[in-house]
């Protein structure tokens, strides 16, 4: 009979070895200490701005005769941040599609749901919201993509772009292994020359240059264009991460899966890939959470995502001078985001190094 697993701490003996581990030996009384009195001196003024003398309803010039956080610049601006330019009257599209976004992007955070119906629900429901978003179709008024702003914006140049640019990383990242020199080489150059630039560049050359490519008379969209630089920037930085996954495969991996005659794709799919992606969970969430962050560069171009709206609210007559509220509020919410998808990368190693044993 096999021995009971041992049970874990309660919270309160986490709470204890948490305390008798910061006021073990000399160096960790002090640095303790230290960090005990920076708190005793910082907080009781930060609480007192953020909460006790705040100010949650009402206009500017409430707030500025408390003289704390002015939240009610936040309540009032909050909508504006979440849906940008977008018509007032015609704001439960974005809302409904925001609603589809998050079921999608928690379903696919689920194992169980990780077979190829979720891949069709992915490849019906992507154009789906596009088209709820833009219009022009089942009697939805047509809005420009310049209208489009705030939180929808960020959304979905994150996760349209985040989930284009996997799929390509790993072609990246296997053809840069690959035998054929050709498609090696083509591979290593695409990845180093997209690396090798910043990501602003790359939409500056979307935004002015690649229109000079097309044809005479035909357009492409400004987020269109967006997206492309934005999904080729993703990939090559994911198709080194994936590429190290491949190279940490001990070539016992490799011969197992030819020794069963199993053809390339097959080896890759089902035997190669599955272990190398598993093993570079913590490099590929460090690396989408970077390429999160980055959305805000979109500025450049003239495309309002979250943080640029709310700059653009700093701009608003009725409500001039409370720019630290809106990056508390900004910080907050990519703090949550980023949070959010650390902790899930947390749990789905563990997950996965269980289900190893």
């Amino acid at each position: 009979m096999s021995a009971a697993a041992p049970a874990l701490p309660s919270f309160a003996g986490r709470a204890i070895a948490f305390v008798k581990a910061c006021f073990t030996g000399p160096l960790n009384i002090l640095i303790s200490l230290g960090c005990i009195a920076l708190l005793v001196w910082l907080l009781p003024p930060v609480l007192d701005w953020a909460l006790f003398s705040a100010t949650w309803s009402g206009d500017a010039a409430a707030c500025r005769a408390s003289g704390g956080a002015c939240w009610a610049f936040i309540r009032e601006k909050f909508w504006f941040s979440v849906f940008g330019l977008y018509p007032y009257e015609e704001r439960w599209r974005p809302a409904a599609m925001l609603l589809v976004l998050v079921a999608m992007v928690v379903a696919s955070t689920q194992r169980r749901f990780w077979n190829r119906w979720l891949l069709v629900a992915w490849a019906v429901a992507a154009p789906l919201m596009l088209l709820l978003l833009a219009g022009g179709v089942f009697g939805l008024p047509h809005v420009q993509t310049r209208q489009w702003g705030g939180l929808v914006i960020t959304g979905v140049i994150a996760v349209y772009g985040l989930a284009l640019g996997y799929p390509l990383a790993i072609l990246l990242a296997l053809g840069r292994r690959s035998s054929l020199p050709l498609v090696r080489w083509f591979c290593t150059a695409v990845i180093e020359v997209v690396r090798g630039v910043p990501l602003i560049s790359l939409l500056f050359m979307a935004a002015i240059m690649l229109p000079l490519f097309l044809p005479e008379g035909v357009t492409l969209d400004r987020l269109a264009r967006v997206l492309v630089a934005y999904t080729l920037f993703t990939a090559a930085y994911m198709a080194e991460v994936v590429r190290g996954g491949l190279q940490a495969m001990p070539r016992g991996q490799y011969e197992a899966a030819e020794a069963l005659g199993l053809p390339y794709w097959k080896k890759m799919r089902l035997v190669i890939l599955p272990q190398a992606l598993s093993l570079t969970i913590p490099a590929q969430v460090n690396t989408f959470i970077g390429l999160f962050k980055d959305t805000t560069l979109v500025v450049v171009i003239g495309v309002f995502d979250f943080f640029t709206t709310l700059r653009a609210a700093l701009g608003d007559p009725n409500w001039l001078g409370f720019p630290t509220e809106a990056y508390v509020y900004a910080a907050g919410v990519y703090f949550i985001l980023c949070f959010t998808m650390s902790k899930y990368s947390q749990r789905l190693e563990a997950d996965l190094r269980r289900g190893h044993r």
